[in-house]
């Protein structure tokens, strides 16, 4: 717990020098942050131990700065209605298969997201944007790459994924987003991965959530790094403009 705990506040301590407060685009890394704040914030003692190593590179962590995830910022800074209004393109006709991620949502008294087992926060972001939620089987399951599965047991991390997409693909959606970029690597590389093992295409289009928005607000694929996966995403943007 100790070393990560003085690295988070080392970055933490960064952003207050800069009196500003972190956005982040990845579960884990969301997870890291807030929960170094949220230690420090109950522990006094410990806050004394991390400021005492950190004054050796000449740091100091007060505590002054929130750490955001993307999400928040879209529903409750900006918010779903001011977001709907300025939806230019709506997603019409599209099955979005939303993928919350672990780390969001957990542990549920630090991250204060509510429901941890049954959200329904990125289901309304999609139908906002015009695109249908559809609901599958491993909806809450793990995407296979969290708590350093992916680097240490990588074939387990594949058996995880290939059963998330499995339930994917029996949904029919056309397509998988997510809020998170390690739950996006996953997706994207992962399915290469499964492809090349069991020689079965797994090409379900892995778009993330910002990316989403941006089709919606009238931002071309290209503009957006859709054209960049390694999983094939033609398929999506062929029903999205009806080509």
């Amino acid at each position: 717990m100790w070393t990560w705990l003085v690295v988070a506040a080392r970055n933490l301590s960064i952003a207050e020098e800069m009196k500003s407060d972190i956005i982040v685009t990845c579960n884990g890394c969301y997870a890291t942050l807030q929960e170094a704040n949220y230690f420090l914030a109950q522990n006094d003692e410990l806050k004394v131990r991390v400021n005492n190593v950190l004054k050796g590179i000449g740091r100091e962590y007060k505590g002054t700065v929130k750490v955001k995830h993307v999400v928040e910022i879209l529903e409750q800074d900006i918010g779903y209605e001011t977001i709907r209004e300025k939806v230019s393109h709506p997603l019409e006709g599209i099955k979005v298969a939303v993928h919350y991620g672990c780390h969001y949502l957990k542990p549920r008294e630090i991250r204060k997201h509510g429901n941890c087992e049954q959200p329904t926060f990125l289901d309304k972001f999609v139908t906002i944007l015009g695109a249908e939620s559809v609901d599958y089987k491993h909806k809450m399951m793990c995407c296979g790459a969290g708590g350093g599965v992916r680097s240490a047991k990588r074939e387990l991390a594949l058996e995880i994924t290939k059963e998330k997409i499995d339930s994917i693909i029996e949904a029919k959606a056309d397509c998988v987003v997510t809020p998170c970029a390690f739950c996006h690597l996953q997706f994207d590389a992962g399915q290469v991965e499964l492809t090349q093992k069991l020689g079965r295409k797994y090409e379900v289009p892995t778009v993330f959530v910002t990316q989403l928005l941006g089709l919606a607000l009238g931002m071309s694929p290209e503009e957006l790094g859709l054209n960049e996966n390694r999983t094939q995403i033609e398929s999506f943007i062929k029903k999205l403009y009806r080509y």
